[in-house]
């Protein structure tokens, strides 16, 4: 039978919308009498683990609600999934999305406001992690997130191989290039970093440059953001840097799979995998702060907790009890030592000081203390599309496909300013 476009949309629309209902129907685990709301999470592998472990540990720990936790994909399938849910009024009370897209949510409408809730001033978020430090005059707008695994990219090392060599981690760009070609032969790349928007707005800081300035113009850097990407191409070309197959999440995981199997003698990636990476690598793996180039800078990365405002009344209740769980010391703390993220309240951090965990556990401390020199993104709707659809293609383009750097970043910016 041949069937419309139409007919295919409207067919592949009705199954994505019977998914929907039944991923929101009463799960059979539920004990009676409780509240359910389903949470719509984005995790694989070892994180997903441990945030189905909270979960439980929350539905058995009181007897008012029931957590339902569905897992979507990765971050940007489960954002496709959150964003037709809202627009077809299906949406989960909860769920999580990365920070670039918030201000976009925010503009439609469909973010609960948090600060009315119960307990909302109490939490003791670290500001840099929380909305007042995670966008540029976050802290002026309603409270409608709250911090989940946040992230910032750090550097790990192979550490005997730095060890027999003499090296230490690069604190400078220019040590950087040095190091990854001491560290390069045949058989191995002294350095490997996925070509992605994160890592290239990290280095457009440390070049001096903002993404957006302070008057709302979409520079991405300016001669900055042009830079950032030299290095790269420079890097490759002189095959220091190993040039990562794949795009997105693919890209990251081979990343990570060339540094544990010595394919690169060091890495740049976020510190989620921290945990992953040192049960895995059959070497010490050290951890190390980004180096610089004109002044030390690194983006926060991670997902934020929102609450969808068409959500049921009770729903939203049910969600809220969850948060205030998750933000209480020993989830926070669960979830930061057995995933590498960084934890978000200042009650967590003081206990883990006082048991003298970084001491024990150095790598853990080394995304926290950089947050001395973390970068607010800007509160713009725009700045999910100008990262997926104009700056992170182009990225890939001028790395592995050989154009002009200052070429590519021009078009870019004209495409950006063009967007509303």
């Amino acid at each position: 039978m041949v069937r419309s476009r139409h007919g295919a949309r409207t067919v592949k629309r009705r199954t994505f919308l019977q998914a929907l209902a039944l991923a929101g129907c009463a799960d059979r685990r539920v004990p009676p009498g409780r509240q359910v709301a389903s949470l719509w999470f984005t995790y694989g592998g070892r994180n997903r683990k441990v945030l189905e472990s909270l979960v439980d540990r929350f539905n058995q720990t009181q007897s008012d609600y029931f957590i339902s936790a569905v897992y979507q994909g990765d971050y940007f399938e489960g954002l496709a999934k959150l964003r037709t849910a809202i627009a077809a009024k299906a949406a989960p009370a909860l769920s999580h999305v990365v920070g670039e897209v918030v201000p976009y949510l925010a503009s439609a409408g469909v973010l609960e406001h948090l600060d009315g809730y119960p307990g909302a001033k109490e939490l003791g978020v670290i500001p840099a992690l929380g909305q007042d430090g995670s966008w540029i005059g976050g802290g002026d707008r309603p409270l409608m997130t709250l911090p989940f695994n946040r992230s910032t990219p750090i550097a790990y090392i192979n550490g005997p191989l730095f060890a027999e060599r003499g090296l230490s981690a690069p604190k400078t760009w220019t040590e950087l290039r040095e190091t990854a070609r001491a560290l390069s032969n045949d058989k191995r790349h002294g350095f490997g970093c996925p070509i992605d928007w994160w890592f290239w707005t990290a280095l457009t800081g440390q070049a001096g440059g903002r993404v957006v300035e302070a008057d709302g113009t979409v520079s991405l850097g300016g001669e900055a953001g042009v830079e950032a990407l030299e290095l790269w191409k420079t890097m490759v070309a002189e095959r220091s840097m190993k040039p990562p197959p794949g795009r997105d999440y693919n890209a990251w995981e081979q990343t990570n799979q060339d540094y544990l199997a010595g394919r690169t003698a060091m890495i740049w990636t976020s510190t989620a995998f921290l945990k992953y990476l040192e049960d895995n690598a059959p070497f010490k793996v050290v951890a190390a702060p980004l180096p610089e180039k004109k002044q030390r800078a690194v983006p926060t990365g991670g997902t934020h907790w929102i609450l969808l405002k068409g959500a049921p009344d009770a729903q939203k209740a049910a969600a809220w009890a969850f948060l205030r769980f998750m933000h209480e010391p020993a989830q926070v703390i669960a979830w930061s030592t057995q995933t590498g993220y960084m934890p978000v309240t200042r009650a967590a951090v003081k206990q883990l000081e006082g048991e003298g965990y970084y001491q024990k556990h150095p790598n853990d401390r080394v995304a926290l203390d950089q947050l001395d020199v973390a970068m607010p993104w800007p509160w713009s709707p725009e700045l999910f599309r100008v990262q997926r659809e104009i700056v992170q293609p182009r990225l890939e383009s001028a790395v592995l496909g050989g154009e002009s750097a200052q070429a590519v970043m021009q078009r870019a910016r004209e495409l950006a300013r063009g967007m509303r």
